[in-house]
């Protein structure tokens, strides 16, 4: 014969005491979960907002403000570059009419991918171009930055025809432009990028330059 052995039941004031200390616990679980939200919430705005003020950092440097009467952050083009990569385009305007375009260009420097930003007026002449990351050696591939040196201001003012497409390239492969001192590879790239580039303009000029 079997027997059953129930268990002790709970006095009331524990069972109260219990739901007590579980309510209590809910609460402060709602009430972080709440907070956390709300944090969320806040550092995705500042994030945005930091996202917006970086590219409008960027963009001065190859758009100048007396160029435009807009936001060019915020009059944007998508278009697909020759490899298949959408860009977006950012496009200046004076009184309605397109004045000039910049988006980011992309190179294969010696240590990985490098991403830059290019001006461009509405008559195809460049009117700057900036880096905006790269992985390349300090004290020798990062000379491709405006802070350390003159370098990257070279191309301000050329164009597709000046000088000609195919002599886009550094003086070591038969082109037009310097190469620094022990590295090659970075102003190789940053060359075949800009020129990508400008043939990108090119082949796109009216969708880019049109007033819709």
């Amino acid at each position: 014969m079997t027997t059953s052995q129930s268990l002790p039941d709970v006095p009331v004031a524990s069972q109260a005491k219990m739901f007590k200390h579980g309510l209590i616990l809910g609460l402060f679980c709602l009430g972080f979960g709440l907070l956390l939200a709300i944090t969320d919430e806040v550092t995705l705005d500042d994030i945005a907002a930091r996202a917006i003020e970086d590219k409008q950092n960027s963009l001065s440097q190859v758009l100048p403000d007396e160029l435009h009467d807009n936001n060019p952050v915020t009059d944007t083009l998508t278009l697909v570059n020759a490899e298949g990569k959408e860009l977006t385009v950012f496009r200046a305007r004076k009184n309605g009419k397109v004045t000039g375009v910049a988006y980011e260009i992309f190179g294969s420097g010696y240590a990985g991918e490098m991403k830059l930003m290019m001006g461009i007026d509405a008559d195809g002449k460049l009117l700057g171009v900036r880096v905006l990351a790269h992985k390349e050696t300090p004290g020798l591939g990062d000379k491709i930055e405006a802070k350390k040196g003159p370098w990257i201001e070279r191309f301000t003012g050329l164009s597709v025809g000046n000088p000609p497409i195919e002599r886009w390239k550094v003086k070591k492969d038969g082109g037009d432009f310097d190469q620094f001192a022990g590295a090659t590879i970075t102003p190789r790239a940053v060359l075949k990028a800009i020129r990508g580039g400008l043939e990108f303009f090119a082949e796109n000029k009216t969708a880019l330059t049109k007033g819709d």
